[in-house]
């Protein structure tokens, strides 16, 4: 549902008279509303422009189908790298130039203030995410700390959590079979290695919860549902941190990307969208971001140690997938990778996933 902004009465005006209005889609729950404080809020009351947050499961989705039809209605999406690298590639997406960014807070060029591939043609980075996994330390005293504990139903027996589909789901399963994240993709390039990480889920298949909606993971918690499950680093954080939930993240095995602001072709307010990206991605909108939600920011100017949770009190940046404690054994999800075998290896996972 549309979540409307209020603004202020000397705003309103403005806002009415305002040239553009911006449709900005998102993933909902903790991370929708962390963009909505961060971005959609800050920008309507600086610019005077009415700015509207509307949920998706998967924002890459609709997007295809909208251009397509020649009836987009969104002006800004935020989607996963290897979506918008993707969707970039097929014409779906308005091309952003990275000149048009603001400089970081102290006078680095937007080019040389983000870190390495936060820009493409088509994107520009919001943050930097995780996939994790977490579990209910009042239910698991003495809980997993390795990607291979997830999968030990001897010492840890209970219900899993996994999400649906193939992406982070076939490179954990290798990461916890023992294989290095440097050689994950080489290896899950191969058949055999394909087949090596589909046996590694054969192990669990029986006692897997499956999500598709990252609000999930942290309900299957809080329901007993499961005792461990995979799911987005920010929203185990928020509900932990946020909400008072006795849940702890495992960094052991993550998958790490970023979350890129894009345009679809057509969009019916694309000045104004290009307008929202460059306000949001400045220096302080992804330090405002990172202040409402435990994602990364991409620029190096918005990395600050003293960055503070909203809460006030909970220093962010040991919270982050980049922290460096978090990185021992960590993946970078490989964009390439996945525009190349995506297809292929979701529709292998479906055939897996059907049969008994």
């Amino acid at each position: 549902m549309k979540k409307l902004l209020v603004l202020t009465t000397a705003l309103t005006a403005v806002a009415f008279s305002a040239s553009a209005d911006v449709t900005v889609m998102s993933w909902g729950g903790a991370y929708g509303a962390a963009q909505t404080e961060a971005h959609v809020k800050p920008f309507a009351a600086t610019t005077g422009i009415a700015t509207v947050m509307v949920d998706s499961d998967n924002p890459a989705t609709p997007i295809k189908a909208m251009v397509e039809a020649g009836n987009v209605t969104i002006d800004v999406a935020s989607v996963e790298y290897a979506d918008a690298i993707r969707l970039c590639d097929e014409g779906l997406l308005e091309p952003i130039d990275v000149a048009t960014l603001p400089a970081g807070s102290d006078g680095t060029p937007a080019a040389d203030d983000f870190l390495a591939g936060a820009v493409t043609d088509c994107g520009v980075s919001t943050d930097i995410w995780a996939t994790v996994f977490a579990y209910d330390t009042t239910k698991l005293a003495e809980g997993p700390t390795t990607a291979a504990d997830f999968f030990d139903l001897a010492k840890f027996p209970g219900k899993r959590g996994l999400h649906k589909g193939a992406k982070a789901v076939l490179e954990f399963a290798l990461m916890a079979d023992g294989v290095a994240p440097a050689d994950v993709y080489a290896t899950l390039g191969t058949p055999e290695g394909v087949d090596k990480a589909f046996a590694k889920l054969d192990t669990i298949k029986s006692e897997v919860v499956w999500w598709e909606a990252g609000a999930q993971p942290p309900q299957l918690l809080a329901d007993g549902e499961v005792v461990m499950t995979s799911a987005y680093n920010g929203r185990i954080f928020n509900a932990a941190v946020g909400e008072g939930k006795p849940f702890k993240i495992v960094w052991d095995g993550q998958i790490y990307e970023n979350e890129m602001y894009v345009v679809p072709k057509g969009a019916p307010n694309k000045d104004a969208a290009l307008q929202f990206i460059a306000y949001a991605t400045s220096t302080d909108g992804l330090r405002a971001q990172a202040q409402q939600i435990s994602y990364g920011p991409a620029r190096k100017s918005a990395m600050l140690e003293e960055l503070i949770y909203k809460d006030g009190t909970t220093v962010m940046a040991p919270n982050l997938p980049t922290a460096a404690e978090n990185l021992t054994n960590a993946l970078g999800s490989s964009f390439e990778f996945w525009v190349d075998k995506d297809a292929e290896l979701n529709e292998r996972f479906n055939a897996w996933l059907a049969a008994n």
